[in-house]
């Protein structure tokens, strides 16, 4: 199957990253190089990309699309791990990050992943095929609890205690196995006044990929650590798809810029809040009416940009 993912945010993102020819920049989330063959355009055969992505199919579809440049360094790994990757590589600091968060097209798409609700696949959802734990595991493994802690924190679904008795009480029966068969138990776990509020299992499905993936908690991190692998005046650029992502990132921002975190109560700082650096937009950059049309992806995702300090 060919990897098709369309950008979200191009326009907004290159003129966030302010990029410049002869400097280095990273997207540390490749992808199908949407963003990266746009930077790399922007470049002229200057200068140098790194391109990251956990998934090996993403790397070999990059590969292909940016077969035309020759300034670019490709990486399989996880941006969780990024300032492993620059050691390991010798990597120095860098001009600007690219960080396009959440699920490719291609791996909805891709049956054989089992990311989405839609068919009957394999209960998988590993970004990195190489890691052992599957959505199959968390599933038949995990208990009652952790399942409805899962799916109430990383998916916001209000009913996540009866999906998650109903995913345990099926599975004593036979081993759940299937996005078909999951989809089945959430459908009844469900009332049907809700239907309304689109697919009902689309808010456990999200929470079991951000569960295997591990999305959500190394993201604050990360964030961090991309900040001061840029060099002075460097920028940082991260696109959320939901408000776990989004809050996640907004509060690694906010504390990177020393943002106080003391009681307001109290008469001075004791936090010892430093800036690393600033918050291009106050409020994160949405997609355009247009694009929204275009692109139903673009609907959720938001923008948001931080310059390094000198």
């Amino acid at each position: 199957m060919e990897f098709k993912h369309k950008p979200v945010l191009l326009k907004e993102t290159i003129e966030g990253l302010n990029i410049r020819k002869g400097c280095t920049y990273v997207d540390g989330t490749l992808g199908g190089a949407g963003h990266s063959k746009k930077i790399l355009e922007k470049l002229e055969n200057t200068g140098m990309l790194i391109g990251i992505d956990r998934d090996e199919e993403a790397l070999i579809a990059a590969k292909q699309n940016l077969k035309d440049f020759k300034n670019v360094c490709y990486v399989h790994g996880n941006h969780d791990e990024i300032k492993q990757i620059f050691q390991e590589y010798n990597f120095q600091k860098v001009d600007g990050i690219l960080l396009d968060l959440g699920v490719s097209s291609y791996q909805l798409d891709e049956k054989s992943r089992g990311f989405s609700y839609i068919g009957n696949n394999k209960l998988d959802m590993r970004m990195d095929k190489a890691q052992k734990l599957t959505a199959k595991e968390v599933i038949n493994k995990y208990s009652e609890q952790e399942l409805a802690r899962i799916i109430f924190d990383y998916g916001e679904e209000r009913f996540s205690r009866k999906i998650a008795y109903n995913i345990c009480k099926a599975r004593k029966e036979k081993e759940i196995s299937t996005t078909g068969e999951l989809v089945e138990i959430i459908e009844k776990s469900i009332p049907r006044f809700t239907k309304n509020e689109g697919h009902p299992a689309k808010r456990t499905f999200q929470a079991i990929r951000i569960e295997v993936n591990n999305e959500i908690e190394p993201l604050y991190n990360t964030i961090i650590d991309c900040i001061e692998l840029l060099k002075p005046k460097g920028r940082l650029c991260v696109i959320t798809f939901h408000s776990l992502e989004d809050r996640a990132v907004k509060k690694a921002l906010e504390q990177a810029e020393g943002k106080c975190t003391c009681p307001k109560d109290l008469p001075y700082c004791v936090c010892g809040a430093k800036s690393l650096g600033k918050i291009i937009n106050k409020k994160p950059i949405i997609a355009t009416k247009e694009e929204q049309l275009e692109n139903s992806r673009s609907k959720s995702a938001k923008l948001r940009i931080f310059e390094k300090d000198k």
